[in-house]
């Protein structure tokens, strides 16, 4: 079944919140984070600060802005997959959908940087993915089998995920992006997944 496309309005709305964070981001690389002022963001974009708010509630959602779409993208794609797919399999498909963003190697290895190195975006990091976790488990759940524990199960499953991820994440960076991003999750995965 065909989806609903989005009301005109949604996307104009969705577009500039991307403008704007494209923005930003360009900014914090160039400038660094801490030194960019809101002020600036607003003015580079071509919007009043008041505008920027309407988007984003401070510095650090404008900076991570993308996180909670990839998330909701992410579970879309996991929904999608078969029913009787091993959960692992079906994560490893449903991550693809980062790949298919929009963006240069060097944009993203910039905005690694920028999350990596910053304490603040660091831990707004976590705590999107922590919300990663909670949109993930109910659709892992049924395809683990059923017991007393199976929501516990999932939600594991969703963190261990998440983390491999993430630590795929960190280890492109240390390489400069020359390796590709999955083969360094295919590599977390194993290790955690590896029988005793």
């Amino acid at each position: 079944m065909a989806r609903k496309p989005a009301p005109l309005r949604e996307q104009t709305r969705s577009v500039v919140r991307s403008l704007l964070a494209r923005t930003a981001l360009d900014l914090f690389a160039a400038k660094g984070y801490d030194e960019t002022t809101l002020e600036e963001v607003a003015s580079a974009a071509g919007v009043s600060k008041r505008t920027l708010f309407n988007y984003f509630r401070n510095k650090e959602d404008l900076a991570l802005s993308g996180l909670s779409e990839q998330g909701d993208l992410i579970a879309a794609r996991l929904a999608e997959r078969p029913a009787d797919e091993d959960p692992w399999t079906s994560l490893r498909a449903a991550f693809q959908v980062l790949e298919e963003i929009d963006t240069t190697a060097e944009h993203r290895l910039e905005f690694i940087t920028l999350l990596f190195g910053n304490d603040s975006l660091r831990a707004g990091h976590a705590e999107k993915q922590a919300r990663w976790q909670d949109q993930f488990a109910p659709l892992i759940e049924p395809r683990l089998p059923a017991s007393d524990r199976s929501a516990l199960q999932a939600r594991a499953v969703a963190a261990a995920a998440i983390t491999c991820l993430q630590a795929a994440n960190e280890e492109w960076l240390r390489l400069g992006g020359k390796v590709a991003l999955f083969e360094l999750y295919d590599a977390a995965v194993q290790a955690i997944r590896r029988p005793a």
